[in-house]
């Protein structure tokens, strides 16, 4: 496709400097409030594109490109890339950094929109839609993104993220961890998580007060139910996590009805009622929904 570029191009990524004469020039100011820390070390880009398996071919979701730098790093490989951009300021300069740099505007698609809003993926500009998610997430909503892309989007079959280190924590975590709670297991809903990496602060600008890390979710091949069995599911799950110390008997007591109902239902789905949520895996949870949903109340 025209204007592709080698994985071994050189002096296409943002430098530091870059970075900062693009704000400038843009009046750009990293808002704290939309948790704006961009990504200034080219290599660092590098790593995460080449952990994340994109190669060229490759059609690529990006939440956030902010000023560009990990834009640049997928398309440095010769995958095309679909972005969402909530800062206006921002989305209006992008294609400008990137026709600057000789980007073909046939391997770029750009929409101004809220992440957690939109109802359809933004397409590439030949029609196809994205099927890999990879982004440097903004770190006070960066579950709720991932969560609502992955379920939104079934074309999304990977999602390959870069979050505070913490969140990747509870997102790869199993029943019985300290950590383990209600994004876990939502996350395994949709498939399996791993964390591949960290990231160091000090690649950041401005430097976040917090650690990053690395997480890769690759989607079920066979979805665990239909979209009434999800939210069925997850709101058992929201019920249990919001007593976590609870047994399941009294926590689901209101989700199912009554105490005694939420007791049968247990029962039902073969769970034993003193257990606690952070004790299930996403399969006893689905479980729990189903019975729920033949239990008469």
């Amino acid at each position: 496709m025209a204007g592709r570029m080698s994985a071994d191009a050189t002096g296409t990524l943002l430098t530091p400097r870059d970075i900062r004469e693009l704000a400038e020039a843009g009046g750009v100011h990293p808002s704290k409030q939309r948790g704006q820390n961009f990504l200034m070390d080219p290599n660092t880009v590098r790593t995460i594109v080449e952990r994340a398996g994109i190669v060229a071919g490759d059609r690529v979701l990006e939440v956030g490109p902010g000023l560009g730098s990990l834009t640049l790093g997928l398309l440095e490989t010769g995958a095309d890339v679909a972005a969402i951009e909530l800062d206006r300021a921002l989305a209006a300069m992008l294609p400008l950094t990137l026709r600057a740099r000789g980007i073909a505007e046939d391997r770029f698609a750009l929409v101004h929109a809220d992440a957690l809003a939109v109802t359809e993926l933004p397409l590439l500009p030949d029609g196809a839609a994205p099927t890999k998610l990879v982004a440097n997430l903004p770190y006070n909503v960066a579950t709720p993104i991932l969560l609502t892309l992955l379920g939104r989007f079934d074309a999304l079959r990977s999602a390959f993220v870069m979050v505070q280190a913490e969140v990747v924590d509870r997102l790869v975590a199993g029943p019985g961890s300290r950590v383990y709670g209600a994004p876990s297991v939502k996350t395994a809903w949709y498939g399996t998580a791993e964390r591949t990496g960290t990231v160091s602060r000090q690649v950041f600008w401005p430097v976040p007060n917090v650690d990053s890390s690395l997480v890769q979710v690759t989607r079920r091949e066979v979805p665990l139910g239909d979209d009434e069995e999800r939210a069925r599911t997850f709101a058992a799950i929201d019920a249990a996590f919001a007593q976590r110390r609870k047994m399941l008997r009294p926590a689901l007591a209101g989700w199912a009805g009554s105490a005694a109902r939420a007791e049968t239902v247990l029962r039902r789905a073969g769970i034993d009622p003193t257990r606690r949520g952070e004790t299930l895996e996403v399969g006893d949870f689905l479980a729990i929904a189903r019975a729920e949903a033949v239990t008469e109340r």
